[in-house]
């Protein structure tokens, strides 16, 4: 099973430099495991970027993974991830939910780097 962070999928659906790396995990939605806040996440920025039809299109490709909500189990555990990895809110509910899914994370957010059962690629540098 397969989680892709929100910064993988903004990276995967800009096709950026790290796309390649992200598209196994996205392209195999038959263990694609998606959390609700990576969809609250892209939504709200491709919608800044694009607009609310770009956004609704990207959400529809995440669709087809399985959208795992935020449930009383997720968030006790997400909790518990915060303390214990010293995680923000987000970040935390994703570790949660892959560690319940026995799920790999797919991603580029240094936050993870360290977490066992992580898949991570630095972000590419992006001009200023």
């Amino acid at each position: 099973m397969n989680i892709v962070d929100s910064c993988g999928w903004l990276e995967y659906l800009s096709d950026g430099q790290n796309a390649d790396f992200f598209a196994a995990a996205v392209e195999n939605v038959g263990t694609l495991i998606v959390p609700a806040i990576c969809i609250y996440e892209v939504f709200k920025r491709v919608y800044e970027q694009r607009g609310e039809d770009a956004a609704l299109q990207a959400i529809a490709i995440m669709h087809q993974g399985k959208v795992v909500a935020v449930d009383e189990v997720v968030a006790l555990n997400a909790a518990k991830c915060s303390l214990e990895q010293r995680l923000p809110l987000a970040d935390s509910l994703i570790l949660a939910i892959a560690r319940l899914e026995k799920a790999v994370i797919w991603t580029q957010d240094e936050d993870f780097k360290k977490i066992p059962g992580v898949k991570y690629i630095p972000a590419p540098q992006r001009k200023k």
